[in-house]
């Protein structure tokens, strides 16, 4: 299984999303992660994380006589190459997952107990904006300039995990002729 059909499925995008942060945990620990997903549902997806070196062994111990392994993301192994040749179709799926995963991650969270969208300064936004190349280019690097930096934060206390989706894309092909006035 290549790497985007690995992690084009919305329970394996889930489960690459609670173990980001250098975390390192068990199946058990992801079940109660994704509660809204049956335990074999995710052990099934674990494994196949596993198989596909998404996922590693971080650590075993016995536990009432069955083996309990500890697993830890291989972030070099959790991205699509950028330079992979992608299709339409493939383009397609892996938006549909990713959609689909933040639907149900939004559902869990909202789900907790305690959950209170407005003082987690939970967001959803959509902006229509009109950018010539160049503009384009700029967003997007100083989208980049203000995430990166917070993708090697880990657990700590005060912090709490936040999904974050930047979704970008034309919604109509760029006018032919003069610019509007």
């Amino acid at each position: 299984m290549d790497t985007l059909e690995l992690l084009a499925h919305p329970v394996r995008l889930r489960v690459v999303h609670a173990m980001r942060g250098g975390r390192t945990l068990t199946a058990s620990d992801l079940v109660a992660r994704i509660p809204d997903v049956s335990r074999a549902t995710v052990y099934r997806h674990v494994d196949l994380l596993v198989g596909g070196g998404v996922l590693e062994v971080a650590g075993e111990r016995r536990v009432r006589g069955a083996v309990e392994r500890r697993y830890r993301l291989r972030q070099d192994r959790a991205v699509i190459d950028p330079d992979a040749p992608l299709t339409r179709e493939d383009h397609r799926r892996g938006f549909a997952a990713a959609t689909a995963a933040l639907l149900a991650e939004f559902g869990a969270y909202l789900d907790r107990e305690g959950s209170d969208p407005a003082a987690d300064l939970v967001g959803y936004r959509q902006h229509a904006v009109w950018l010539s190349e160049e503009e384009l280019l700029d967003l997007i690097a100083g989208m980049r300039a203000a995430i990166a930096p917070r993708l090697a934060n880990g657990p700590a206390p005060g912090r709490a995990q936040y999904l974050l989706s930047p979704i970008l894309f034309p919604i109509e092909p760029s006018a032919a002729g003069p610019e509007p006035a």
